[in-house]
């Protein structure tokens, strides 16, 4: 089984990874490159952009943009597979986003031929087995990959997690369905952010409580698609006694959730609570307006709130007209607020000026949990993808393991017999 990682040796974002045996191609996403990351322009990828697609499939590890966000760009030809609700989840987002941005329109359109699998369900195409693996992201519905192909196996990590609410039964899995794995394909986001998981989203979840039972209006700004923190919000504030607010698009990305059968929803998580979260209602009259009475006003006044917002107008024309002390808080990564760098927001560091609590966890795993994830694996050998800092990884994990430090384009054979060949060396 031969490995070509097309991109994302030295990037976090837009990895692109290929399988491939006896003429059969299995691609795992084909995202847009992150801000700030280097630029490597359109992929031209025979059997995924161009060429004879009839044994090529691409599958989908999550939703997020940097995992999925260039679908649209690919051949109508090429099957697509991807999680039952994650798919109905990124239509809610790209039926949002459509008026705006013309490539959500082709999403629409596009998803409603996306293959879907199971957690646990393997299948296959060509000569792959396939078992997607469920695993903790902050994107729900999220999947690695367990591929095997002539009595070879790989196990393609896609983003994931160990501190998260639905990791406690992570290994028990692994076990299960993956067992030994010859290869590992693994991201490795944090290796230069060792503070970034410095807290469990159950530990979190508990600060919010704190902060909204302490403060009588809060706001608070995240991705609406972070699923395990819209929740973990809602509960606190729920927990706390304040009104839960959020907007129609927030609320039926929380309503496709706990309608799915998923298997997570059998979690309270995942249920609403006493008082289902309160959808902000549109003017009448002007649909870039949030409607506000004097009789909610005089209800917030009373009972306090906390309202999830984004950083557009809308939001902000609603924020002047409501009462209360209002404490702003970032809960999604800093760095989008960092003036000077590629992926400063300034439309969001503007809402926040400079006055809000940062309360956030990373939704990628630390080193420490990845070594132990690593010896519940025992591969052969590890290839970092999806990191800024691949030889910083090798560093970090060659006492153990033999790391495999690949460039963009390069490909690498697999064997069942300890060893690779890279380039027609043997290493």
């Amino acid at each position: 089984m031969k490995i070509t990682i097309h991109r994302g040796t030295d990037q976090i974002g837009g990895c692109v990874t290929e399988y491939e045996h006896e003429g059969w191609r299995l691609f795992v996403d084909y995202g847009e490159e992150l801000p700030g990351s280097p630029k490597t322009g359109e992929l031209q990828v025979d059997g995924l952009t161009h060429g004879d697609l009839s044994k090529s499939a691409l599958l989908i590890t999550h939703y997020h943009g940097d995992h999925i966000g260039s679908i649209t760009k690919l051949p109508e030809a090429l099957p697509i597979y991807m999680g039952e609700v994650a798919r109905e989840i990124q239509l809610v987002l790209s039926n949002h986003l459509k008026t705006v941005f013309p490539a959500h329109k082709e999403m629409v359109k596009l998803l409603q031929k996306v293959h879907t699998f199971k957690a646990g369900i393997d299948f296959t195409f060509g000569p792959f087995n396939i078992i997607p693996v469920t695993v903790d992201h902050s994107a729900f519905d999220a999947y690695a990959f367990r591929i095997e192909a002539s009595g070879v196996s790989a196990y393609h990590t896609g983003d994931f997690r160990l501190h998260g609410f639905r990791s406690s039964n992570f290994f028990k899995m692994l076990e299960q369905y993956v067992g030994k794995v010859d290869y590992v394909v693994c991201e490795a986001t944090n290796i230069l952010r060792p503070n970034a998981t410095s807290k469990k989203e159950s530990a979190l979840q508990r600060e919010l409580e704190s902060l909204f039972k302490e403060k009588k209006s809060t706001v608070v700004y995240l991705s609406s698609t972070n699923i395990d923190r819209l929740f973990s919000l809602y509960h606190a504030a729920l927990k706390a006694g304040r009104p839960f607010y959020v907007d129609k698009y927030q609320k039926d990305i929380m309503d496709v959730v706990v309608n799915s059968k998923s298997m997570w929803t059998k979690s309270s998580l995942y249920r609403y609570g006493k008082y289902e979260p309160e959808t902000l209602m549109y003017h009448q009259f002007d649909k870039n307006r949030f409607f506000v009475s004097d009789s909610f006003k005089e209800f917030l006044d009373k009972k306090g709130y906390v309202i999830i917002a984004r950083s557009n107008e809308r939001f902000e024309d609603l924020l002047e007209q409501i009462p209360g002390e209002k404490q702003k808080v970032l809960s999604m990564w800093n760095g989008y607020v960092k003036e000077g760098t590629e992926a400063y927001n300034e439309n969001l560091a503007n809402s926040l000026n400079d006055e809000y609590d940062y309360m956030h966890t990373s939704g990628h795993i630390d080193m420490k949990d990845l070594r132990e994830f690593f010896h519940q694996l025992q591969p052969k050998a590890i290839i970092p993808i999806h990191t800024d800092s691949p030889d910083e990884f090798a560093k970090e994990f060659s006492d153990e393991w033999q790391v495999i430090r690949l460039y963009d384009g390069q490909s690498i054979t697999l064997t069942s017999i300890y060893g690779v060949d890279l380039c027609g060396t043997k290493i």
